[in-house]
């Protein structure tokens, strides 16, 4: 601690203005430590603390000459935390009976960044009455004796004396004698003993010299400076000691009588000595100048930190020791501890170090045959020699991370960051943070030094690259500012960083397109790149690479994706074909950087509307990007009855007529034009608003017929040789189930192949078709599907897949319906059925999977004419997921049929 006070003497007239004393700026704590108090203030900052001690309403700021003349002193650390410790027996304190003392102070804060003096009252009262016959404090800048006027008979032990074992008792002398008096005596003339000689003062002739000589009820109290003329240095045991010693002379009528007082105080020189690592403190167990008798007892010790004791526990946390010898008491206090701290210092652009600490003793003996107490209190600022202690820079560069992180210290905790220079440009803290920098401060275990860090990005203008082989090369030089802040000393540190990173080449992306698929190859660039991959809105998991049918290779990999996958966004809609668009963007994943964004769109061949020569006309509604709220199954044609047969979250199917569902018709020179719209029910009346920020969706459905064209048909005739007759007769259509390879529905499992196995979850993709049929009048639907453990269809136990031609609703993992439309292997569409199902196993009573699967359905064989009932007009509600709108209308169902797969068995 710094002992600061102000000069000169100052009167403050009480009409001041008084802020309270917790300021929310400013903590102000308030402690009674036995014979003395402390307040704490703090945080100051830079700002200046000014101390008052008030008197018959009268403040009087307390010099450094008054302060140890009352009993007053004040430490600071660097920090800016006071410490204001005052004798109970200060002279402003207004003493009861020797039993309550009450002291009031004013602080004044005061500095050039405040718009005004801020002034706090502080009042504070402490009861203390163990007095002992003699108490003695030596602070930093004063000594005081504190002796009972009364007869030795009336002193007694304290009631929890401690007695310490093991310690001889020498022989000792008294240190004072004690002299009855009644109130007629008063203080005349006090006479001071060196080892000059006697030296007799007046009472004001001591005032005057800086000395305070008190009498109260049952004590005198005298105080003397620690550097006042009449104080000499004693070597005690080794121990250089400051010594004062007094005769006050009691005078009244014809008589006269004196009290005896001594006090010694030790020096640090001579007494503490440092290694480079511990504080060592050696006392003097018999402090000759005090004891002036041959029985003499040390009864109690006690450690403490800034005139607060501390116990076994907390010395022994903080690694504080006190030992007993035959001579002294020996204290050993760790360089950096708790407690105290580190100062700073400046020279030649040179950073210095000391440690500064106040550790307190308290020391009870007695004395004489009738037991006289001493309490022996001594406040002890020891200051470490100034050594050398330059900074050390640490790199902690990550060339991975493109950032140069760097830490600086250790510094004591008055020293700030001021700025950092790059070549020609100074920037301060604020500026450095607001250029990207990140500067922070850190804290020691013990909060007694700090650390600064620095992070600069190689992006920055300040940093150098040179380009060598296969790598760059990134350099940085930089100076740190710095500043002491109770000194206001600068100083600097200057640094050179560099940082060598690979050329890393960073992963590409390049795709293209063929009829039905984009085609995406990734290469992965220099190792040590670590990317995700994102495929549309979708992270590439295991279970969707299989699905896009990954391949690696080490250096690349690549997959494919179909144009109408749901990773992939529909664009536009054309005549004759589909503009589809994949997104795929590799991720870093520690910081979400985008490595590469790759988009590629492509137009896709496809047949969006048939015509049959019977006046069937089939549409495909695509949803597009462009309308991302449209529900497909919400489409119609003209008329609104007439919905999609199938629909899923991404396209509609319509299956209808040339003269029904508000088909027009248009004549032209060559053929017959028949036009139809695909829309919302509420688009086909009304004009779409402007207004709207998302687009419409219209779709336009032609069909063209031709009607003026001839073809020369060759035929000939020959006599009929019987009447034609009709005969009735039943037939069998054929029905055939089968496991495809992917959701393209181009390859299959072949009979032979099972049984098979498959992964839980893994999808598998069922088609049902309907062969040797040539009517498109027909149709195929699901009524029921269901799985079962044995070939039997009628086994248990059993799962429904689909119930009444919709999706079982309790089903945790539903049936998702496929799109049909022609192509090179299907010609009627309506003659086929595709589902999805998640692959699943059966559990037995312990909950263990057992068994295998087997697919069974029930398939019904619909003619397309007029709508009548059951499976062939079944609807499934928006909240049964799978098949959704209005499915085909039929008049009479024309055959039943079951069909059955398997077995599949599950792999784990």
């Amino acid at each position: 601690m710094d002992h600061l006070f102000g000069l000169g003497w100052l009167l403050i007239l009480m009409g001041m203005v008084v802020v309270e004393a917790q300021s929310p700026s400013l903590n102000i704590g308030k402690k009674c430590l036995g014979n003395v108090m402390r307040i704490d203030v703090g945080p100051l900052g830079g700002k200046n603390l000014e101390v008052a001690a008030v008197m018959n309403n009268t403040a009087v700021v307390l010099t450094s000459s008054l302060a140890s003349q009352c009993g007053f002193s004040m430490k600071r650390d660097q920090l800016g935390n006071a410490m204001i410790f005052a004798s109970l027996q200060n002279c402003f304190a207004q003493n009861l009976a020797d039993e309550m003392f009450t002291t009031t102070l004013h602080l004044r804060v005061f500095g050039p960044f405040l718009a005004k003096d801020e002034i706090y009252q502080v009042v504070e009262t402490c009861q203390y009455s163990t007095w002992a016959s003699r108490e003695v404090i030596c602070d930093t800048n004063y000594m005081e004796v504190s002796l009972k006027r009364a007869v030795p008979e009336d002193y007694h032990h304290p009631k929890h004396a401690m007695p310490l074992t093991g310690m001889k008792s020498p022989n000792t002398r008294r240190s004072a004698e004690k002299v009855p008096m009644d109130a007629g005596f008063r203080i005349t003339t006090v006479v001071f003993f060196t080892p000059d000689g006697e030296k007799v003062m007046t009472v004001n002739d001591a005032y005057k010299k800086g000395y305070w000589i008190g009498n109260s009820p049952t004590r005198l109290v005298q105080r003397v400076p620690s550097t006042a003329p009449e104080t000499f240095t004693h070597n005690v045991a080794g121990v250089p000691m400051r010594v004062f010693k007094t005769s006050a002379i009691f005078e009244k009528t014809w008589l006269a009588t004196q009290i005896d007082a001594a006090a010694a105080c030790p020096l640090q020189e001579g007494s503490v000595f440092f290694t480079q690592r511990t504080i060592t403190w050696y006392l003097p167990r018999h402090i000759d100048p005090m004891v002036t008798s041959q029985q003499f007892t040390l009864l109690e010790v006690h450690f403490g930190i800034n005139g607060q004791r501390m116990d076994a526990g907390e010395m022994q946390a903080n690694k504080y020791s006190l030992a007993l010898t035959d001579h002294y008491i020996v204290t050993e206090i760790p360089i950096g501890a708790a407690g105290g701290y580190y100062k700073s210092h400046v020279q030649a652009n040179l950073y210095y170090v000391s440690y500064m600490i106040e550790p307190m003793l308290e020391l009870l003996w007695s004395e004489d045959s009738a037991q006289e107490l001493t309490k022996y209190k001594v406040f002890f600022t020891i200051a470490t020699n100034v050594l050398p202690h330059p900074p050390q820079l640490i790199d902690n560069t990550a060339p991975a991370e493109k950032m140069f992180k760097m830490a600086l210290g250790h510094f004591a905790l008055d020293v700030v960051l001021m700025n950092i220079t790059l070549g020609s440009e100074v920037l301060s803290v604020t500026d450095c943070m607001a250029r990207g920098f990140n500067i922070m401060e850190h804290l020691s275990h013990n909060d007694t030094m700090r650390v600064f860090s620095l992070q600069v990005p190689f992006t920055d203008p300040a940093v150098s690259k040179m380009a060598g082989e296969g790598v760059m090369v990134y350099s940085l030089h930089l100076t740190f500012g710095l500043l002491v802040l109770d000194t206001l000393a600068p100083f600097s540190h200057a640094a050179y960083l560099e940082s060598v990173l690979e050329d890393m080449i960073p992963p590409s992306v390049s795709g293209g397109c063929d009829q039905r698929n984009f085609f995406i190859l990734v290469k992965h660039g220099t190792k040590g790149f670590n990317f995700q991959t994102t495929v549309g809105q979708r992270l590439m998991t295991p279970s969707l690479a299989q699905h896009y049918n990954y391949m690696e290779n080490g250096t690349h990999f690549s997959f494919v994706v179909p144009f109408l996958s749901t990773d992939a966004a529909v664009e536009a809609i054309e005549s004759s074909s589909i503009r589809s668009r994949l997104n795929v963007i590799l991720v870093n994943p520690q910081t979400n950087e985008h490595l590469k964004d790759f988009s590629m769109a492509c137009n896709f061949p496809s047949t969006l509307t048939e015509c049959f020569p019977n006046g069937t006309m089939t549409a495909l509604a695509v949803k597009l990007e462009s309308v991302p709220s449209l529900d497909p199954s919400e489409l119609t044609l003209r008329d609104s009855s007439c919905g999609p047969v199938y629909s899923d979250e991404r396209y509609a199917y319509f299956v209808f007529t040339v003269n029904s569902c508000g088909t027009t018709r248009k004549f032209l020179s060559n053929g017959m034009l028949y036009e139809n719209e695909i829309a919302l029910p509420d688009d086909h009346d009304m004009k779409p608003s402007t207004k709207s920020e998302e687009a419409h969706y219209d779709l336009k459905v032609t069909c063209l017929y031709d009607i003026n064209t001839s073809h020369a048909v060759a035929f000939h005739t020959r006599p009929r040789r019987s009447e034609p007759y009709a005969e009735n007769s039943q037939g069998q259509l054929n029905v055939v189930m089968r496991l495809a390879l992917d959701d393209s529905y181009s390859n299959f499992q072949r009979l032979e192949d099972f049984p098979i196995a498959k992964y839980l979850q893994q999808p598998l993709y069922f088609e049902v078709e309907l062969t040797r049929s040539t009517n498109p009048q027909v149709s195929l639907e699901l009524e029921n599907c269901w799985a079962t453990q044995e070939d039997d269809k009628t086994s248990l136990p059993r799962w429904n897949l689909i119930i009444n031609g919709c999706p079982n609703p309790v089903d945790p993992y539903q049936v998702i319906f496929h799109p049909v439309w022609a192509d090179g292997r299907v010609r009627y569409p309506p003659h086929f059925k595709r589902f999805e199902v998640q692959m699943f196993a059966f559990a037995d009573e312990k909950d263990d999977l057992v068994g295998q699967l087997f697919i069974h359905c029930d398939v019904v064989i619909c003619d397309a004419k007029n709508p009548l009932g059951g499976v062939c007009s079944r609807q499934c509600s928006n909240s049964e997921a799978g098949m959704r709108g209005q499915k085909r209308d039929i008049e009479d169902v024309v055959d039943f049929e079951h069909v059955s797969l398997g077995p599949i068995g599950f792999l784990q």
